[in-house]
C-alpha cells in the first residue's frame, strides 16, 4: 500500500497556536513524520518561527519582524500563554521524535538556517523549502546533501524542469492544484509530491488518492493512506 506522509502545518496548527513549541509538540504526539514551520530573521539577526512578515495577526503584539529585536518577541503571546520560538528551540523540541521541513520565508537564511541545524545536532530529516527557489542554491551551498523543496503556488509546463534545475528533491504546490497528469509528470521526474494545505477530509482523501507522497494538514491526524 502507499504510504503517504504525515506533515504537521505549522506544527499542528489546527490543534495548537500555530508555529509554537505546543503546535509542534502536537504534531510530534499525533506521529507526524515531519512538523513544517516558517523562519523569518530579527532585527538583531535571530532565526525565529513565524509565518507573516508582521507578529499583528498571531500574537498580541504588532510590528514587522524584520524591525523587532528578539527581547521585544520574548513578550509576545502567541496564544495560550506561548511565545514565538526560535528555530533552534524548535529543532531542540523536535530532535530524534520526527522530521523537520524548514520553510524560508525571506531570503537571505540559508547559510544560517543550515548552521543552527548543525549546531544543535538534530536527530532526523531535515527538508528545507521556499518559494524563492534562488535561496535553495544556497542552502545547497551551505549543505551539498540538503533535501530541498520547491515551492509552487501555481504550476507551469515549465514547473518540472524548474524543480530539476534547483536540484530538488521533493515539489510543493497548493493541493486544489493537484491532478493525475501533474503528479504523474512529477513523478517520472523523480520528484516527491507534497501537497499543501489539505485539511477536509475530502480534500486529503481526493490527493491521497492520486498518489502524493505526502500531505501538509492542520490537522495530520486527517491524513490516512
Amino acid at each position: 500500500m502507499h504510504h503517504v506522509l504525515k506533515i504537521g502545518h505549522r506544527g499542528a496548527a489546527g490543534h495548537a497556536p500555530e508555529n509554537t513549541l505546543a503546535a509542534v509538540r502536537k504534531g510530534i504526539a499525533l506521529g507526524v513524520d515531519f512538523v513544517e514551520i516558517d523562519i523569518r530573521r530579527t532585527a538583531d539577526g535571530r532565526l525565529v518561527v513565524l509565518h507573516d512578515a508582521t507578529v499583528n495577526r498571531t500574537t498580541d503584539g504588532k510590528g514587522r519582524i524584520e524591525s523587532l529585536y528578539f527581547k521585544d518577541l520574548e513578550r509576545l503571546d502567541a496564544g495560550n500563554g506561548e511565545h514565538i520560538p526560535t528555530l533552534a528551540e524548535v529543532l531542540t523540541a523536535a530532535t530524534g521524535k520526527t522530521g523537520l521541513m524548514v520553510e524560508l520565508k525571506v531570503r537571505g537564511t540559508a547559510q544560517q538556517a543550515v548552521e543552527t541545524v548543525r549546531e544543535t545536532r538534530f536527530k532526523g530529516p531535515v527538508i528545507y523549502a521556499s518559494f524563492f527557489h534562488d535561496e535553495l542554491t544556497h542552502i545547497r551551498k551551505a549543505d551539498p546533501d540538503a533535501s530541498l523543496m520547491v515551492l509552487f503556488g501555481s504550476l507551469s509546463r515549465a514547473s518540472v524542469s524548474r524543480a530539476i534545475k534547483y536540484g530538488s528533491s521533493y515539489v510543493g504546490l497548493p493541493h486544489n492544484k493537484a491532478t493525475g497528469p501533474r503528479v504523474n509528470s512529477f513523478h517520472r521526474a523523480g520528484l516527491r509530491i507534497f501537497v499543501y494545505t489539505a485539511n477536509d477530509p475530502d480534500d486529503i482523501q481526493r490527493v491521497v488518492s492520486l498518489g502524493v507522497d505526502g500531505v501538509i494538514s492542520n490537522f495530520p491526524d486527517r491524513i490516512t493512506s
